[in-house]
């Protein structure tokens, strides 16, 4: 969400002109009488009936409030910026210190002021002198990586929680953007490469965030899948791609869930900006998907006043980060001269209430004088994000069976990645800060420079081994590569970190940080029993892979991610994550070799072609092309094995359910991941098969489950633009039962009649 300080000064280029505070410009209206009564507060009633009372007794100023989103930190830059002619900004009053932003309410009518906080790993906090102190959920990335359904809710309902008790009922989680592009910077905040697995997974986050009585987001809509020239690239894609991918990614999260916002993006659409785009806001997400709730612009994203509200944009957020006050005196001047009419700013207004009534603002107010640390279980909260650490991490290569850790082991070595200290986080606007502090403090240009600090949660993973191994455990920081491979020598396991550290505003190459590959290598040498653990937002290269014995993929983990991965490498917990992205072996195999734009010229109006893989995003297009990855989309082992039965597929009142058995072959408890995937054998789609639905099982050894999946009709379809239908043609497909992407599996074949469905699936 929001921008860093030196990039905000080169978009806000020369184009400002303030005297005023924003909130002055724009003040809570003019205390009115009070109805005598207020119908819509009667919660027996519907939101719809709420809504359309409250709007009949509104002023058009009451309305503009709730349109028009601030800013809600000191923001000490915005006044010392040339470009505004002295603008003495401040943060309304009324706001949270160092939050995201504030819109205000109407008290007179019982319509609550909006408190907004980042993000999607819990309650962030802006820069400043005291940040808030909270519990760090692993990134998105991880929580995608747990294919676990429940996990995501229950880890959304404690940031929810976290966040209503910390003042706040607006989340601006969840991030659902596909990973077209590897090197995004960003890449760790959302739910990986295939659209159903990261639209319902982050669908189950925003479910739980909202079970708090406050309102969730869906983001960034649409296809901001790249930081370099977020501001000023175009996206383009034809609306054929766009609705079997980025699109459906948006339609499954919505309609799991049923955010009450969905945050428009950066970057151009096809050569119009995300926040003024009718087709994007009004045709697709309002009128196909009949999406009730409200747009909000991301920080800085809105560009206009006339073609933004006509287009569909409901409020402008984070207000001076734009250019201009948009959507306050000049919305007004606009909807008095008919250039937006005022049906239009009633149903902007509509959108914004009918989100706050039907999450339950209205009917469970927060009450800023109650807000305090204590009344939060922060105890409670770090098991919640240990479990969601400990099924996401990704044990991917395991030769000799040299994790976990064995109980004979007499010394294991722990070398690099400040595993003494603490676990990494990913950068940006969703940066949280943990309890503790940070655990390595930054040294680097980050230190006071978005999208840093660069930040360790204190939770050891050095003490958590020490803690789960009867073994001597010695580390070694790993900074003189020599003296650290020397110290690995006759050690039984050594336990090798290599990280690399992403955040908002730029793109990483997939390589690890800080000679991360030629420690790993020099250590590897020395030492056949090495295990490498990886804390990185998403894929890397891994020269190094041959001469080590395991990998452990552990992503960003959270503020109990130190614990969560001892117990994984210590078989306290048997590793249960499945790779939700692909890793490639080559910048050769992308779709784009060569990244475009440059990040150095911020106002390059770049064009990304999207159309080159169109919908066959990840695994798909390695599939298309015949690519081998270095490690695919869906793999993760385990320290048991299962094995899979009695794979059957039937069609059914226009519903293909497949079902299974799974059964733990070997002698330790674990959860598996079965996964389900569809292939036409005469139909033409994007790419070889589709992901058509999976389940996790935990199975105790020996024992058995027998698993339904349903397939959503349209992954057996393709869309039609013209008749915005999707289609199913009539024929064989064949249902596969595997454990990645690139895994044969077992099949069976079921005969499908053609089909037409609506735009909505249906």
């Amino acid at each position: 969400m929001r921008i860093s300080i030196k990039l905000a000064l080169l978009a806000s280029a020369a184009t400002l002109s303030f005297t005023l505070p924003a909130h002055a410009q724009t003040p809570a209206p003019a205390a009115l009488a009070e109805p005598a009564q207020k119908p819509w507060l009667n919660a027996n009633q519907s939101a719809d009936a709420r809504v359309e009372q409250i709007l009949k007794e509104m002023t058009q100023a009451e309305k503009l409030t709730l349109v028009f989103g601030h800013f809600a930190s000191d923001g000490a830059w915005l006044n010392t910026r040339g470009d505004i002619n002295g603008l003495n900004w401040s943060p309304p009053k009324e706001s949270l210190h160092q939050s995201a932003g504030f819109v205000y309410g109407v008290p007179r009518l019982g319509i609550p002021h909006q408190w907004l906080t980042d993000a999607g790993v819990g309650v962030a906090s802006q820069r400043g002198p005291k940040p808030r102190l909270r519990t760090v959920l692993p990134s998105g990335m991880l929580t995608a990586a747990t294919w676990d359904r429940d996990l995501a809710f229950k880890g959304g309902a404690m940031i929810g929680k976290e966040a209503r008790l910390s003042g706040f009922n607006v989340q601006l989680a969840g991030g659902v953007n596909l990973v077209r592009e590897p090197r995004n910077g960003r890449n760790f905040e959302y739910g990986g490469e295939d659209p159903l697995l990261a639209g319902i997974m982050v669908g189950e986050q925003i479910r739980g965030i909202q079970s708090n009585n406050i309102i969730s987001t869906v983001k960034h809509y649409s296809a901001n899948a790249q930081e370099t020239n977020r501001f000023t690239l175009s996206a383009n894609m034809s609306d054929k791609a766009a609705r079997e991918s980025d699109l459906l990614a948006f339609q499954f999260a919505i309609e799991v869930g049923n955010p009450a916002s969905v945050m428009c993006a950066y970057n151009r659409y096809n050569g119009v900006y995300a926040c003024e785009h009718p087709y994007l806001l009004t045709e697709v997400l309002k009128t196909d998907w009949n999406y009730k709730g409200y747009v909000m612009s991301d920080w800085g994203a809105t560009h206009s006043t006339i073609p933004a509200a006509n287009a569909g944009l409901d409020q402008q957020s984070g207000y001076p980060f734009d250019k201009s006050n948009y959507f306050a005196g000049p919305l007004k001047e606009a909807v008095d001269n008919g250039f937006v009419k005022p049906e239009r700013l009633d149903d902007m207004a509509r959108r914004i209430l009918w989100a706050m009534v039907s999450t339950g603002l209205f009917d469970k107010p927060i009450d800023q004088t109650k807000v305090a640390d204590a009344n939060i279980d922060f105890a409670a909260h770090a098991k919640v994000t240990q479990a969601d650490a400990e099924g996401g991490i990704v044990l991917l290569k395991n030769e000799r069976n040299l994790l976990p850790i064995a109980a004979t082991a007499k010394k294991v070595v722990v070398i690099g990645g400040h595993a003494d200290k603490g676990v990494l986080s990913g950068g940006g606007s969703s940066q949280v800060y943990g309890l503790g502090g940070n655990a390595v403090p930054d040294t680097s240009k980050y230190a006071n420079e978005f999208p840093g600090p660069i930040t360790y949660y204190p939770d050891a993973p050095l003490a958590g081994i020490k803690a789960h191994t009867k073994a001597e455990v010695v580390y070694h920081d790993g900074k003189d590569i020599k003296a650290a491979a020397r110290a690995a020598r006759g050690a039984d396991v050594v336990i090798v970190f290599g990280s690399q550290w992403t955040g908002e505003s730029f793109d990483a190459e997939l390589k690890l940080d800080h000679g991360g590959d030629a420690l790993i290598d020099a250590v590897a040498r020395a030492n056949k029993k090495t295990v490498v653990v990886l804390q990185t937002g998403g894929p890397v290269f891994m020269p190094w892979l041959s001469k080590v014995g395991a990998v452990v993929e552990a992503w960003y983990p959270g503020s109990s991610g130190g614990t969560a991965l001892a117990r994984v490498l210590t078989g306290e917990i048997s590793p249960s994550g499945r790779l939700p992205v692909t890793f490639p072996a080559s910048l050769s195999q992308l779709p784009r070799p060569k990244l475009d734009g440059d990040n150095s010229k911020p106002d390059l109006r770049v064009d990304v072609n999207y159309d080159i893989e169109g919908a066959a995003i990840g695994y798909k297009w390695f599939d298309l092309k015949g690519h081998e990855p270095l490690f695919a989309f869906g793999h993760g082992l385990s320290y048991s094995t299962f094995a899979y039965s009695d794979l059957k597929a039937s069609d059914a009142n226009g519903k293909l359910s497949v079902s299974f058995t799974v059964t733990n072959t070997g002698k330790t408890e674990a959860a598996d991941v079965p996964q389900v995937y569809v292939s036409p054998t005469t139909a033409k789609w994007e790419a070889p098969k589709r992901l058509g639905g999976w389940d996790k099982v935990s199975l105790t050894p020996g024992s058995s489950k027998t698993l339904t999946v349903t397939v959503d009709p349209r992954l057996l379809g393709s869309y039609d633009t013209p008749s915005k239908t999707w289609k199913i043609a009539a024929g064989d497909y064949k249902v596969s039962l595997a454990k990645s992407a690139t895994d044969a599996g077992q099949s069976v074949t079921v005969t499908l009649p053609e089909r037409t469905l609506n735009v909505q699936g249906k």
